[in-house]
C-alpha cells in the first residue's frame, strides 16, 4: 500500500499547530498508511514541551538552529518514508474530502509535479489561492478568482501553487533539487514550480480540496520579502536590470484591473504615488504598514 508522509515545519503558534494535526487526523482515510513529520525551527512557546508528547504516526524532529521554510521542510522530505510528500502549513484547518483529490492527481493527470488545491481565508472564508500567476514584471501572485470556468474542471494546470498546501512525489522533490534554501520564508515554492516545469512536469490545482488557511501567520514571515522577491526576479524575471518605481506602481494597477474590488486600499494609493513620483515611496511603506509591499 502506498505510504504518505505529511511534512509540517513548526516555529511557534501552538494552539494553530494542534488545530492542524487534530484536522489531519480527522480527514484522512482509515486504511492509508501514512506519517506526519513535525520539524521544530526553534520553538520558545510550549511548542517543543508538547511535541514530546507525541507518539506514532507522528515523528518529531529537532533543528538546533532556525532554518527556515526551506530548510526545514528539506531535512523532513530526506528522512520522510512515504512516496508522496505532503507539506502542510501549520495554521491550516484542513476540511473533510480535502485529502482523496490531491492524491488521485498523480494518477489523473499528465507528468504530474506539484498539486495545490483551494484555500480559504481561515477568517472570512474568502478564496486566497486556487494557483498562482504572474503580472507584467514575472511577480508571482495567487488567483483569487472566485469561480473561473476552468474551477469546473477537477484539475486545473498552472505554473505554479503555493506550497502552504501542496503534495509531490518524494522522488521527484528530491530529483529537483527540493526546495532552493537560498530563498527565506518566501518564493522557494514558486521557484520549485518552475524548476519542475523545466524538467518536464506540470503544476495542478484539484479544484475538489478545499482547506482553510491563516494567511501569513508565521513570525517574521516578511522579514525578507524583498531580498526573496529580487532574486527570484533576477532568476526568472527582468532580464537585466530592476524596473523603475512607476513600472512597479503599473503592474499593481495591472493585477487587478478587470476586478477592481480586490485592490488594497494602501497598495492602490501607493500604486498611484509610484506611477506620479517615479520613486519607490518607502516613507509611505512604513506610514501605512503595507506588508508584502516590495522596494
Amino acid at each position: 500500500m502506498t505510504k504518505v508522509s505529511f511534512i509540517t515545519s513548526l516555529y511557534n503558534c501552538l494552539p494553530f499547530t494542534r488545530e492542524m494535526v487534530a484536522s489531519l487526523a480527522a480527514t484522512l482515510p482509515r486504511d492509508l498508511d501514512w506519517e506526519l513529520i513535525l520539524i521544530d525551527d526553534g520553538s520558545t512557546d510550549g511548542t517543543r514541551d508538547w511535541l514530546a508528547s507525541l507518539t506514532a504516526p507522528i515523528r518529531v524532529v529537532l533543528n538546533e538552529r532556525n532554518l527556515g521554510f526551506a530548510g526545514s521542510n528539506n531535512r523532513a522530505a530526506r528522512l520522510a518514508g512515504g512516496e508522496f510528500l505532503f507539506f502542510l502549513n501549520n495554521d491550516l484547518v484542513l476540511l473533510p474530502g480535502w485529502f482523496e483529490p490531491m492524491l488521485a492527481a498523480f494518477d489523473r493527470c499528465p507528468q504530474p509535479g506539484l498539486i495545490g488545491n483551494l484555500q480559504l481565508v481561515h477568517a472570512t472564508g474568502k478564496l486566497d489561492h486556487r494557483g498562482v500567476k504572474f503580472d507584467p514584471l514575472r511577480r508571482p501572485f495567487h488567483d483569487q478568482a472566485a469561480w473561473p470556468w476552468t474551477g469546473r474542471a477537477p484539475y486545473s494546470r498552472y505554473r505554479a501553487v503555493t506550497a502552504a498546501c501542496c503534495a509531490v512525489r518524494r522522488a521527484t522533490f528530491l530529483e529537483a533539487g527540493a526546495f532552493d534554501e537560498a530563498f527565506r520564508n518566501g518564493y522557494e515554492d514558486v521557484d520549485l514550480c518552475l524548476r519542475l516545469e523545466r524538467f518536464g512536469f506540470r503544476n495542478y490545482v484539484a479544484n475538489r480540496s478545499v482547506v482553510r488557511h491563516r494567511v501569513s501567520s508565521s513570525p517574521e514571515r516578511f522579514t525578507a520579502e524583498t531580498a526573496n522577491l529580487h532574486l527570484f526576479l533576477h532568476r526568472w524575471g527582468w532580464p537585466q536590470r530592476p524596473p523603475t518605481a512607476r513600472w512597479l506602481g503599473y503592474c499593481y494597477l495591472h493585477r487587478y484591473w478587470l476586478t477592481p474590488w480586490r485592490y488594497n486600499g494602501s497598495k492602490l494609493l501607493l500604486a498611484f504615488a509610484r506611477l506620479i513620483t517615479n520613486r519607490l515611496c518607502d516613507v509611505l511603506i512604513k506610514r501605512w504598514n503595507i506588508k508584502g509591499a516590495v522596494t
